[in-house]
């Protein structure tokens, strides 16, 4: 019996692998890493012989015991395209093979965000992208606790063209441009990066274990049956809660969405707004929304809804007619609809908001605009609104896939073969609720995806958190700007860059469209630390140290490019220090040569200082005359 068992092993173990199997990333249209050796690897059967065919050289291995194989071409100067064929059992060719400069591309949503979300800022320049030199090979979003995986689900390499595109993560593709533009050789884009992913969930399963808390949390989660738990009863809990507001609307059985509905009698609020400041306070449920727009001379050929951004959900009608819906509160709505539903004279638009927890409503300072053709109607101002259904709070999900470790096993392990340039990281809002640990986090990372790639201290840049939120005219304290610290601690670790973005974000949006600066501002950092570029200014200020003179702190600056400057103003501002009492008070400042100098006449010792600390710091304008912005810091007295 021992024997037939044996014999059913192998044979199952030929037949999965009687013919060699390529990982998805070793595929058409790849670019390979130019100037170091770069593994091509996969699986075949076990002792199979497997042969590679490239540039007119071959190249052999056998297959291991477990099937598995790897062959290293030596290194190639950039150029293509190439063929390579692979050959066991079976023969693969592969076609359209670049070698160039590949860029790993993860964090969260901000990394993430596809140039679709940003085709209106960047129409011209999306009209014109065509650059079969510049690929992306998007990793699917996906988790896994058990192990670490040695394969991608799916995926391909695909080119800059119009069909492609509106896929290629925004501040990837910016980044592409700028660095093709200057050194002309092909970019792969390895685009691996799910929203709202804190940076414990791309830890190794051997790294988490310096963080006891979410190695503990691992823990629970490594043989699947907590997550399969939880997810089935946040989907049932969830399902409940949209069944009974759906079943309950009285919006929905009465159609309030129809043209000719009577609403004489309800109350009216502006918008942009939330309803908490009106009369329904702080309700969850659904709440309808219309408003009657009157029309002449009607003739256009296109027609065109922008409604900013509504929290949570929204269905949208002109004159009854559906015109388009969005799930969840951070997409920008953008209905477009056939503009036969419009008439001449009364037209009424309808939107059915459902808010399933905190304040509901439509999010300030956005566009809400009726476009027909190249004339824009705006739509904000008073808009009727009527309570559909009144709901307790849906409670938040767990985000099962945002757990340690997950991430890394599934979107980064089966990677880490892949030869790349470097990688461009954009992550840290949702770390933001513990900031004081996220440089320790960082290091780790690092450290640990450099050990798993194996190409020793490859560049990893950054990007600083962005300012975002409302704006404070006190100094106070701030997790935002506790974390863009610790960013900024980061640069201690040896061949890592920093963009900073405090000016590129907006108050109200998470996800700030300026993605073209964002993206170039990395590609300067690239050209100082992955190319070498020594005389390029790459940053703006960085703070080095403070020295005590009186009253006064003198504040010296790395990265002040050809001097110091103030932007749009004759005075600096967003300077803050402290006396022995550790309480911030708005500070006067002036730069003098390439130093900043900055007090406060009611504190005579100061022993701290604060740039541009607060979540959203909209004064801060010290930058050098490069028109970098100087990086936000808190900083004491070395003597």
């Amino acid at each position: 019996m021992k024997k037939i068992l044996i014999f059913i092993s192998a044979l199952i173990c030929s037949t999965t692998y009687s013919q060699i199997k390529l990982p998805r990333l070793i595929s058409d249209r790849m670019v390979l890493q130019r100037d170091i050796p770069v593994k091509i690897w996969g699986w075949a059967a076990p002792n199979e012989k497997v042969e590679l065919s490239f540039d007119k050289k071959k190249f052999n291995t056998t297959a291991s015991q477990d099937g598995n194989w790897i062959i290293t071409l030596p290194s190639q100067k950039a150029g293509g395209p190439y063929e390579m064929t692979l050959s066991a059992s079976n023969s693969i060719v592969l076609k359209d093979i670049l070698f160039g400069d590949v860029w790993l591309c993860s964090g969260q949503s901000n990394m993430e965000l596809p140039m679709e979300r940003v085709k209106d800022k960047y129409r011209d320049i999306i009209a014109k992208a065509n650059n079969s030199e510049i690929r992306q090979f998007l990793v699917p979003d996906q988790y896994d606790f058990a192990k670490e995986n040695t394969d991608l689900s799916s995926g391909e390499w695909k080119a800059v063209n119009a069909a492609n595109i509106l896929n290629f993560s925004a501040v990837a593709y910016f980044f592409a441009s700028e660095i093709y533009a200057k050194y002309k050789v092909p970019i792969g884009l390895i685009n691996s990066a799910l929203g709202g992913s804190p940076a414990e969930s791309w830890l190794s399963a051997d790294a988490v274990k310096k963080f006891p808390e979410y190695d503990a949390e691992y823990q629970k989660f490594k043989d699947g049956t907590l997550g399969t738990q939880i997810e089935a009863n946040d989907k049932k809990v969830s399902s409940d809660w949209y069944s009974g507001i759906n079943r309950q609307d009285e919006g929905l059985k009465k159609q309030w969405s129809k043209a000719d509905l009577d609403d004489i009698d309800w109350p009216v609020m502006n918008i942009p707004g939330y309803w908490s400041d009106y009369a329904l306070e702080k309700t969850n449920g659904a709440v309808w929304f219309r408003k009657e727009v009157n029309l002449s001379n009607l003739k256009a050929s296109s027609a065109k809804l922008i409604l900013g951004r509504i929290v949570d959900a929204d269905s949208v009608y002109v004159n009854g007619n559906f015109v388009g819906t969005t799930s969840y509160l951070y997409p920008p709505r953008k209905y477009s609809f056939d503009p036969k539903f419009l008439k001449e004279g009364k037209n009424e638009i309808a939107i059915r908001v459902i808010n399933n927890s905190g304040k509901g409503g439509f999010v300030e300072d956005k566009p809400y605009q009726l476009i027909l053709d190249k004339d824009s109607i705006d739509l904000r101002g008073p808009w009727k609104y009527k309570l559909g259904v009144k709901m307790s709070p849906l409670p938040s999900p767990t985000f099962i896939r945002w757990k340690p470790v997950g991430l890394y096993n599934a979107m980064i392990a089966p990677l880490t073969n892949y030869a790349i340039k470097g990688t461009l990281w954009y992550q840290g809002e949702s770390s933001t609720k513990k900031p004081e640990e996220y440089g320790a986090l960082m290091e780790t990372l690092i450290s640990s995806w450099r050990s798993a790639w194996k190409q020793g201290h490859f560049p990893f840049l950054v990007v600083q958190l962005a300012n975002f939120m409302e704006p404070k005219t006190e100094p106070a304290e701030s997790n935002w700007a506790a974390l863009r610290q610790q960013q900024k601690n980061t640069l201690a670790i040896p061949n890592t860059g920093m963009a900073v973005t405090i000016d590129l974000g907006e108050w109200n949006d998470i996800h700030p469209l300026n993605k073209y600066d964002v993206g170039k501002r990395l590609a300067l950092q690239a050209e100082k630390i992955a190319y070498g570029e020594k005389n390029i200014v790459a940053s703006g200020p960085l703070f080095k140290s403070a020295e005590k003179k009186g009253n006064q702190l003198i504040l010296s600056f790395t990265d002040t490019g050809s001097g110091l400057m103030i932007k749009n103003s004759d005075r600096l501002k967003g300077f803050e220090i402290a006396g022995s009492d550790g309480k911030f008070v708005w500070a006067s400042a002036v730069i003098e040569g390439n130093k900043v100098n900055v007090w406060n006449e009611n504190i005579a010792k100061p022993v701290k200082v604060r740039y541009a600390w607060a979540d959203n710091p909209i004064e801060a304008n010290l930058y050098n005359k490069e028109n970098l912005p100087a990086s936000p810091f808190e900083g004491a007295v070395f003597k």
